[in-house]
């Protein structure tokens, strides 16, 4: 494979990549407090602070991967009732307020960020807290690209991104349709 495409192909997984490193090293460093009070009767001071940071990290960047899996919760059986064209323009508009958002919220995380004490430390770690909110930009940051990805693969490209626990309770609703279907068709004749 070409170092482009790999490229391409770690950046377009990284947050899948990110949280499967985090949640492997949490689970990891759990573990390993839990064996050092039962077994050694020494608990590990620093475990559950830096675990607690990790899961946060953790759970924005799944909502980044989310974004990308196109599997938000969203509330569009409204749009059942629309024309296909009025349901689109309306998804897109919700989507380009949800950029907005996310744009002013990365404005209002950066600017936390560079007004941020240098001295407020976690209680801990020690780690200035500030490169512990940092989180917050790169995590709506890569939201709102995963965004416009979607709507550019779905628009421009035509390939639509679904949640895949979506698209298999579509194809749950489609077969239990078809059945019930094909034994009122056998009741009847």
């Amino acid at each position: 494979m070409k170092p482009a495409k790999l490229l391409y192909k770690f950046i377009d997984n990284l947050e899948n990549y990110i949280c499967r490193t985090l949640l492997a090293l949490f689970v990891v460093i759990l573990f390993a407090q839990i064996l050092s009070r039962n077994l050694f009767n020494h608990s590990l001071s620093w475990t559950e602070e830096l675990v607690t940071y990790m899961f946060v990290w953790f759970a924005f960047f799944g909502a980044s991967y989310a974004a990308k899996l196109a599997a938000h919760n969203r509330v569009t059986f409204q749009f059942k009732f629309l024309p296909k064209k009025v349901a689109t323009a309306l998804e897109v508009l919700s989507d380009l307020i949800w950029v907005a958002f996310n744009s002013y919220f990365v404005y209002l995380s950066v600017t936390f960020f560079m007004k941020a004490n240098l001295f407020w430390k976690s209680q801990t770690l020690g780690i200035p807290m500030k490169y512990l909110y940092l989180i917050l930009p790169i995590a709506f940051s890569l939201m709102t690209l995963r965004i416009i990805q979607v709507n550019y693969y779905r628009l421009v490209k035509g390939v639509d991104i679904r949640d895949p626990e979506t698209t298999e309770l579509d194809k749950i609703i489609q077969q239990s349709a078809a059945s019930s279907s094909g034994q009122k068709e056998l009741s009847h004749g």
